[in-house]
Order: structure tokens, then C-alpha cells, then sequence
């Protein structure tokens, strides 16, 4: 049994190996050296799987030079490919349009000290959420022992906190009024209200989730 073995790990070896050989000599670029290198560095059982996957990715990099080249010779064809592409986007919107993961959203505001994510307006993302196109998504981040600095939305505004603790202030006809917050907490930024927040954690992020309700242009604020 034990010469069995041997025998089967050195046969899978050698397949790794002329595989390797063969796509170097197939595909001769550096990606593709350097990702067939990088599998030697797996556990012998998953060399075949990690070459594999070098396979399709240059499978996939030779097609889109091809789709590139295309459109390059012709501008009709690439207006034509563009709505299909589009079109198939759409379909796969369609398919879960109440799944947002990261992607999703845009940075607009970015710092050392933290950033501000907004989610596309929903009429965008797809035609069964129309319903809810006066509504945004907005995730803000502060890093720890950050001050966020005083500023307002033309847009009401509910916001979760959903990690970390801190300190916010909202200012609303001439009225302060600040709250300690922290996970779990819920509060409301009114249109036009002046609010800044400190997160007084040292060591975790403060992150609040925001769903703002424009009040001018349907979907849009600032």
C-alpha cells in the first residue's frame, strides 16, 4: 500500500508538472508564470485545482482582449456590446435586487480619519424599487478617537448605530441638543439640522448606518 502511494503522489507530481510546462509554453506571459508559480508553493493536492484556476483566469484575460480588440474596430459593434452588457446587468439585478453587498455602495467622502459610503438610489438598481425611490442608504465609519465635523443634509435622516460608541450633537433652531450613543442606538437627524459626532472609543470604529429621506429631488441630496 505504501508503494501505491508513493507511486500515485509521484504520478500526480508529474502531471502537475507537465501541465505547468505546458501552459508557460501555451500562454509564454508573466501572469501567467507568475500565477502557475504561485501554486507551487500549495500542498501538493491543491496544485491541481490552483493550476486549474490559472487556466480560466487567462481563458477569461484572453477573451476580454478580444472583446476589446472588437470594439476597437468598430464603434457600432461596441455601442451593441455595451447594451447587451447593460441589458444583462439588468437581468441579473432583477434576479435579487434586495441583496447589497459592499460594491454596492460609493465612497464620497474619504480621510484618514474615516470614510462616507452611499448606496445607489434604488429606482437605479431596479424597477421593482421604485416604491422606495425617495430613500437613500448611507453607511458612515469614523476611526477611533475621531471627531466628525459639524455639516447637514438637505434630507431627514434615521440613523442606527451598528458598532462602537461615541458622542453626537445635533443643533436645530438655535436648539443643542447631544446624546450618548453606542451599538444598538437609534437617532434622528432632521433636514437642515446641524449635526457632528465624536467617537470616544479608543480602540473600535464607530459605524452608523443612515437611511435619509430626500425631500427636494426624488432619490437625491446634499
Amino acid at each position: 500500500i505504501v508503494v501505491l502511494l508513493a507511486a500515485l503522489l509521484c504520478a500526480a507530481a508529474a502531471v502537475a508538472s507537465s501541465w505547468e510546462d505546458d501552459n508557460l509554453h501555451q500562454h509564454g506571459g508573466h501572469k501567467s508564470g507568475r500565477c502557475v508559480r504561485r501554486c507551487e508553493d500549495r500542498p501538493w493536492h491543491q496544485r491541481p485545482r490552483c493550476l486549474e484556476q490559472c487556466r480560466e483566469e487567462e481563458r477569461e484575460k484572453r477573451q476580454e482582449r478580444s472583446r476589446h480588440e472588437a470594439d476597437d474596430r468598430s464603434g457600432k459593434g461596441s455601442s451593441e456590446d455595451e447594451r447587451e452588457r447593460e441589458q444583462e446587468e439588468e437581468k441579473q439585478k432583477d434576479r435579487r435586487p434586495y441583496v447589497f453587498d459592499r460594491r454596492s455602495f460609493r465612497r464620497v467622502v474619504r480621510s484618514e480619519q474615516g470614510s462616507l459610503r452611499v448606496l445607489r438610489p434604488f429606482d437605479e438598481v431596479s424597477r421593482l424599487l421604485r416604491g422606495i425611490r425617495d430613500y437613500r442608504v448611507a453607511v458612515l465609519e469614523a476611526n477611533p478617537r475621531s471627531f466628525v465635523v459639524p455639516s447637514h443634509t438637505d434630507a431627514h435622516c434615521i440613523c442606527y448605530v451598528v458598532e462602537g460608541e461615541g458622542v453626537v450633537t445635533t443643533i436645530e433652531n438655535g436648539e443643542r441638543r447631544s446624546y450618548t450613543i453606542k451599538q444598538g442606538h437609534v437617532f434622528v437627524a432632521p433636514a437642515g439640522a446641524v449635526t457632528y459626532l465624536a467617537n470616544t472609543d479608543g480602540r473600535k470604529k464607530l459605524v452608523i448606518t443612515k437611511i435619509l429621506h430626500t425631500i427636494s429631488v426624488p432619490g437625491e441630496f446634499q
